[in-house]
């Protein structure tokens, strides 16, 4: 069971990357995923979550302009678009998945649920310099 981050890398200001995370050994099908990412010496943050039908994504309000999350199930994998990327993008940044509860939103998978994820990814790094 494994979940694949890529698609990291140094961009300069203003310009986008889209994370890939892939999943083996399970089915993402039954699963609601999330994007987090960590700066050096600060705590991790929850970027963007939904839920396995992906009726209920969420994405915190600093972000929901320039970062997008979307799934794709038949290759089961999902995704995080980033545009218009700063330098306070720059971290480590990580997916996650968690056997989806029925009525729960992703808000929840990004808030009080954050800490029960199933499985994470190993990280990919994004710099965000000139």
């Amino acid at each position: 069971v494994q979940l694949q981050a890529s698609g990291g890398g140094l961009v300069q200001p203003g310009g986008s990357l889209k994370l890939s995370c892939a999943a083996s050994g399970f089915t993402l099908d039954y699963y609601a995923i999330g994007w987090f990412r960590q700066a050096p010496g600060k705590r991790r943050e929850a970027l963007s979550c939904t839920t396995a039908d992906d009726m209920h994504r969420h994405t915190i309000n600093s972000l929901k302009f320039r970062f997008t999350i979307s799934r794709d199930n038949a290759k089961n994998t999902f995704y995080l678009q980033m545009n218009d990327l700063k330098p306070g993008d720059t971290a480590v940044y990580y997916c996650a998945a968690d056997l989806d509860k029925d009525g729960y939103s992703g808000e929840y998978y990004c808030n009080d649920g954050s800490d029960e994820f199933d499985y994470w990814g190993q990280g990919t790094l994004v710099t965000v310099s000139s």
